[in-house]
């Protein structure tokens, strides 16, 4: 059985020969090939030697193309700052809409003439015509209450929330539009699986998630399943007060932060969600030891039950030792599935 295969049999609920492994690399994988980040945000080709390189040497079930933030803010002309070996950053001081008038005659760009966005687009060809039918490949967009953050800036956003809501609403509709637009042109691509990263989401709670984001966040999970893909839902941070809202969207898969607890989580999200983490990416997998990252795995699994994919709660951080990212793998290997 193959890495693609597995995913796809996890999220239907089907035997596997062992337990999928979908860890979120980017400067991890980057630096290991020797490629300079900026080189792998940007340029389609860089990015798929490097998660191509990384997927074969380790046998990861999938590939993707997640990058840095602002990809769709700076393609529609927001301030990106490009650091030669980092992410990308965001200047809130200059966000695309620190008026909140300009939102009038803001277009949307393209995803297919923005530079990152076709960038992205192509990344996606290259790992289907380099993963073939082995691995999963995966796009990537951004959420509503993260898109949103990035086109006005996180600490505006936050105040717009009970300042003026229904700003917050057009601004909403506005992200997930681009949104929607820009994952259909990742499945066009090949992309099996669409991520949606939500992490601004984590800072609101209930009251504000079900009437501003849920909505939102629904109708991009619908279009990604119109248009054939399954859809992987990315919170970061202390996610619990939404994730029983979360697990209402219908996403094929949801990956847990260190900062909930799994057993809370499956709790939260009941036994047919197929959950996806939450060791600490820092703590356990970057300072630890092969042997305390099995152990902390094998926990994790148990409480998460059998409709589980291996990873960690966030991005593999850069200069994690490799034997604790093959550790990681072999968790998994060594694992049956459901």
């Amino acid at each position: 059985m193959n890495g693609r295969e597995r995913i796809i049999n996890v999220v239907r609920g089907l035997p596997t020969d062992c337990l999928p492994c979908m860890p979120i690399t980017m400067l991890f994988a980057s630096d290991l090939i020797g490629a300079r980040y900026i080189d792998y945000d940007t340029d389609h080709r860089v990015l798929a030697a490097v998660q191509l390189e990384l997927a074969e040497r380790f046998d990861l079930d999938h590939v993707s193309v997640i990058s840095g933030p602002g990809v769709e803010s700076g393609d529609c002309g927001g301030e990106v700052v490009f650091p030669n070996d980092g992410p990308p950053a965001l200047d809130e001081q200059r966000s695309l809409l620190r008026e909140k008038v300009a939102l009038v005659s803001l277009q949307a760009t393209s995803p297919h003439e923005g530079a990152r966005m076709s960038n992205r687009i192509r990344a996606v060809r290259d790992l289907v015509h380099g993963a073939g039918k082995d691995r999963l490949v995966e796009g990537w967009v951004e959420g509503p209450c993260a898109a949103a953050a990035e086109f006005r800036g996180i600490n505006r956003l936050m105040l717009d929330f009970y300042d003026d809501p229904d700003f917050v609403r057009d601004l909403v509709t506005f992200v997930v539009d681009l949104e929607v637009a820009f994952g259909i042109a990742q499945v066009e691509a090949g992309a099996e699986i669409i991520g949606i990263g939500d992490a601004a989401a984590s800072l609101i709670g209930p009251r504000l998630y079900k009437e501003f984001i849920w909505p939102a966040a629904q109708r991009m999970v619908t279009a990604m399943h119109d248009a054939g893909a399954m859809c992987r839902l990315h919170i970061c941070g202390n996610n619990l007060a939404v994730l029983p809202m979360a697990a209402q969207l219908g996403c094929d898969i949801i990956d847990i932060d260190a900062k909930v607890p799994m057993v809370r989580a499956r709790q939260a999200t009941g036994t047919g969600q197929v959950l996806c983490g939450n060791l600490d990416p820092v703590r356990c997998i970057h300072d630890g030891d092969p042997e305390t990252i099995r152990d902390a795995f094998v926990e994790c699994h148990g409480a998460a039950g059998e409709r589980y994919i291996v990873g960690a709660g966030c991005e593999i951080p850069r200069g994690t030792p490799l034997a604790n990212f093959q550790a990681i793998v072999d968790f998994a290997r060594g694992r049956k599935g459901p």
